[in-house]
């Protein structure tokens, strides 16, 4: 789902460029004006994948190392832990190098998305920003038929952004 919409936005983005394109318009754009909208749609779409959350079970040490806190050798040792069936199987490997504070940063960049309908409720606490209320939430709204559940019910309690920053981390 992640992947559906990073590709979206760059979707979006591209489209956003070929409009801005000479002899796509009107022609009356010039080089200047055509560069700035350029840069703000690099920017947008490199906003849009810094926003990405990374899955650990397909990860390059590579990728991971470029997540702030994480060391190469932590992300070697991430890639030789694969595959992570839970985001807990993946915080016990980091708490093994790191502290608990440390391991929550990395998680906000690197998670196993958690099952709307299955996941317990220690996978749900480990969601970055997550509160009592809304593991509680999380959990009330059982099952989630479609991702419009979610971003319904869930909707009622945090505002849209929030829910979108949510569903980095959730799955059904």
């Amino acid at each position: 789902m992640r992947k559906l919409i990073a590709a979206a936005a760059l979707t979006g983005s591209v489209l956003a460029l070929a409009a801005c394109s000479p002899g796509a318009g009107e022609g009356g754009e010039t080089a200047e004006t055509n560069g700035e909208a350029v840069a703000g749609d690099t920017a947008a779409a490199d906003a849009a994948a810094e926003s990405a959350v990374l899955d650990p079970n397909s990860a390059t040490a590579e990728q991971l190392a470029a997540v702030d806190g994480m060391t190469a050798e932590l992300a070697e040792a991430i890639v030789a832990g694969q595959p992570y069936a839970s985001v807990t199987d993946l915080n016990t490997k980091l708490l093994e190098t790191v502290s608990k504070e440390d391991a929550a940063k990395i998680l906000t960049a690197v998670f196993v998305p958690v099952s709307l309908n299955n996941g317990s409720e220690e996978e749900i606490r480990l969601i970055p920003g997550m509160t009592d209320k809304m593991v509680h939430e999380f959990e009330e709204y059982r099952p989630y038929a479609e991702m419009g559940d979610f971003d319904r019910e869930i909707g009622k309690y945090v505002d849209e952004a929030e829910v979108a920053r949510f569903k980095n981390y959730v799955t059904l």
